[in-house]
């Protein structure tokens, strides 16, 4: 049986003296281009296992030893965030791999892999026959593939194969113990010997090649192993790597004492293997062996978990998920981004980021039960600067962190989010405005509204909604007349439902959408009578961003966390703020003018303003829920919420510590409104202030905030409330289905 073989090694070696016989020429032949066919088909077609019954390999058709071009698609590497500023924030990955070239990897290292792969490397062709034939006479005997005796050549084709495979039973065939795949490693390894140089074989090797401990490629390894670059790899360093590589998962040193002991072992083979090859001195490979292991069990930088920002890295994970741009399923678009190489620049800005986080941590622990969230919006583009939460991102209850993005909505990874309250009653203002009403223009309300008729209230689908049987009451403000900015001040729910009623809810509803408001979990915006009083859950950017458009005078962008994306290939793609022109200016004028007088004559007034002009709304939900405090300037916009994760309706804000404080109640006054203020003056710092325009007083009458408002005549500019308008109780609204999740009206 092994008489094939030794014929075989005899002509090898004769060749390679210059005496072979014309069989030992073609034999070799193979080590370049080609292969005596005849020679190789009687050696495959040995049996595999002696005895009655044996399995013959064939090499019949299947035995067509010409090169074939191998796909090599590009490595997965891994992806790189930055902030705003360049500051890398986080990396995502599949493999963790920095490709690097070989003159980029220590002479330690490129010796060493050679010596105990493939120490004939620069000799051979696409295989070392003399390893492979004494490989083959090995599994001959042993009646299987017992010895690999692959070239480095070859493992990367096997590499590539491997890694090439998007199924699992893929990746099982390029790692089959069979003929049929050495025969095609060696067909694609002919065709890479004749593309590349050897050199350009073993930078394409170490790169892809795995070395344990979740590192791919050499660069990797060396960072994750001993915490330096594969240019500063030291001798026993690289022997230890080089040792990883044959058996990566026997020797991985995360696994514990028995697989370190192991690869300590394997290094010092290396070592010894070098000295043979008087590649190094013995008395350097015995220095070197003295030497601990050394292995540091570096962190892989990467995933949201690990990220400064984790909120606002999901929030870019998701953008790239959910947009059918980069990919036409979601699972393609994964793959995108965890092995393409990018660099994504963000919007992120480390010092906006900066003051949202320290407003926050100043007045609410992580440890407590409600919990706050915040997002900066730059108005005019749309930019999220900061998305900041009072709790950290993570997967563990006893540190009380949070499994999802508690500043986004669900399609960026968040949840169902929280009422906002009175911040919705902007939206009606913004109505008014919009149909002519002037800024003193006012209607007359008592103590409590109830809807005239089934008829007072029509949803965007023109079905009545008005409930006739149900009442709001005010928590906020005193009966009697109130105007677009006193009723606006002192957030007065009776005044609002009203106007409301006047200016049509389905009207209302639209000014909200045209704004980008839509609910936090996907769902249908609640069309009901009390949309104005902010039933509806949201997150801190939709919110935020809807109020940045009022701050750029009407003009509104779509939430963007991404600026520009650069492929491996140094492909520079930019993305600019995607806008339109929602509100008339001079409308969006008026509204920030009355907003801007919630700081001085408002529920604000006992916070005070951020020393340049700024505008807002408070937001407390029945019961003290939640509370909420949106606001802008022409600069930067921010809106904060707080609330209860563990359910806002059962566990409501009354009677609660936070941040070491006591509140018998939590309103949009209370917490959320000096987060907001504390987080504007740092994040302005040392931006030039920018001011309103003033308001259109030829249309919207006065002369602005900074006038008392006084009652308007005609009687056609005043709405007045019957007697018998005793209101109706959103608390009873939200008992019914489809009523919302709150239970009882919303406050300022």
């Amino acid at each position: 049986m092994r008489a094939p073989v030794a014929q075989l090694l005899t002509a090898v070696r004769s060749q390679q003296a210059g005496t072979g016989t014309s069989a030992g020429w073609k034999i070799a032949r193979l080590a370049g281009v080609g292969v005596a066919a005849g020679v190789l088909a009687g050696l495959i077609a040995l049996p595999a296992v002696g005895g009655a019954g044996a399995v013959v390999v064939s090499a019949s058709d299947e035995l067509n030893l010409r090169p074939v071009d191998l796909k090599e698609p590009p490595l997965a590497e891994k992806t790189t965030v930055l902030d705003a500023r360049g500051n890398q924030i986080a990396q995502f990955w599949d493999e963790y791999r920095e490709v690097v070239p070989l003159g980029e990897v220590s002479e330690e290292m490129k010796t060493a892999i050679v010596a105990i792969e493939d120490y004939r490397f620069y000799e051979h062709g696409a295989i070392d026959l003399e390893g492979t034939m004494r490989a083959l006479a090995k599994n001959l005997s042993s009646g299987g593939v017992s010895q690999g005796g692959s070239s480095i050549t070859q493992q990367y084709v096997k590499q590539v194969l491997f890694n090439s495979a998007d199924t699992d039973k893929d990746k099982d065939k390029a790692l089959e113990a069979s003929y049929g795949r050495k025969l095609n490693e060696l067909r694609y390894a002919m065709a890479v010997e004749k593309k590349y140089s050897k050199d350009q074989i073993l930078e394409k090797y170490l790169n892809i090649a795995y070395f344990g401990a979740k590192a791919n490629g050499v660069q990797a390894a060396a960072k994750r192993f001993f915490g330096v670059p594969a240019s500063k790899l030291t001798l026993a360093q690289a022997a230890t790597l080089a040792a990883a590589v044959q058996a990566p998962n026997s020797t991985d040193p995360d696994l514990g004492k028995k697989q370190r002991e192991r690869l300590l072992d394997r290094r010092n083979v290396v070592l010894d293997r070098m000295a043979e090859l008087k590649k190094i001195t013995p008395e350097e490979a015995a220095k070197a062996k003295k030497a601990k292991l050394g292995y540091k069990g570096t962190p892989l930088p990467g995933g949201c978990e690990s990220s400064p920002y984790p909120y606002f890295c999901f929030y870019v994970r998701n953008e790239i998920s959910g947009n059918p741009a980069f990919g036409k399923t979601e699972t393609a678009r994964l793959r995108f981004l965890n092995r393409g190489g990018l660099t994504i620049k963000t919007t992120l800005d480390p010092k906006m980021q900066a003051a949202a986080d320290s407003a926050i941590k100043k007045r609410v622990y992580a440890s407590d039960n409600a919990m706050a969230s915040e997002a900066l919006v730059q108005p005019g583009t749309g930019a999220i600067k900061a998305m900041a939460a009072s709790r950290k991102y993570g997967g563990s209850k006893a540190k009380n962190e949070m499994s999802y993005n508690v500043v986004a909505d669900a399609a960026h990874g968040g949840g169902t989010g929280f009422q906002a309250g009175s911040t919705f009653k902007t939206f009606t203002l913004i109505t008014a405005l919009k149909k002519g009403m002037k800024i003193s223009d006012g209607i007359t309300t008592g103590a409590g509204y109830t809807a005239p008729g089934y008829a007072a209230f029509k949803n965007c689908k023109g079905e009545n909604i008005g409930d006739p049987t149900h009442t709001v009451t005010n928590d906020e403000g005193s009966p009697g007349f109130k105007t677009l900015q006193t009723g606006t001040w002192g957030s007065v729910n009776t005044f609002f439902v009203s106007l409301e009623q006047r200016v049509g809810l389905c009207e209302t509803v639209q000014t909200a959408k045209s704004l980008g408001i839509k609910r936090a979990d996907g769902q249908a915006l609640q069309e009901y009578e009390t949309f104005t009083l902010g039933i509806n859950e949201m997150d801190p950017v939709t919110v935020a961003n809807a109020y940045a458009a009022i701050g750029a005078r009407g003009k509104y962008c779509a939430p963007m966390a991404i600026t520009q994306i650069t492929d491996r290939n140094g492909k520079v793609t930019r993305y600019a703020p995607q806008c339109r022109q929602a509100l008339d200016p001079a409308v969006a004028d008026a509204t920030a003018d009355i907003l801007s007088g919630v700081f001085t004559k408002g529920t604000m007034r006992g916070v005070g303003g951020i020393g340049r002009d700024a505008a807002g709304k408070t937001g407390t939900t029945d019961a003290y829920s939640t509370a909420w405090f949106a606001g802008f300037t022409p600069d930067l916009a921010g809106a904060v919420s707080i609330g209860d994760p563990r359910g806002s309706t059962k566990y409501k804000l009354t009677g609660v510590t936070i941040g070491g404080t006591y509140y018998g109640i939590v309103a949009g006054a209370s917490l959320p409104g000096p987060i907001w203020k504390d987080t504007m003056m740092a994040a302005l710092k040392g931006v030039k202030a920018t001011s309103f325009h003033p308001i259109d007083s030829a249309r919207f009458g006065g002369c602005g905030q900074s006038c008392s408002p006084k009652r308007v005549e005609p009687e056609s500019r005043v709405v007045q409330n019957g007697p018998q308008d005793v209101g109706r109780n959103v608390n009873d609204w939200n008992r019914g289905p489809g009523r919302g999740h709150g239970n009882g009206r919303k406050r300022g």
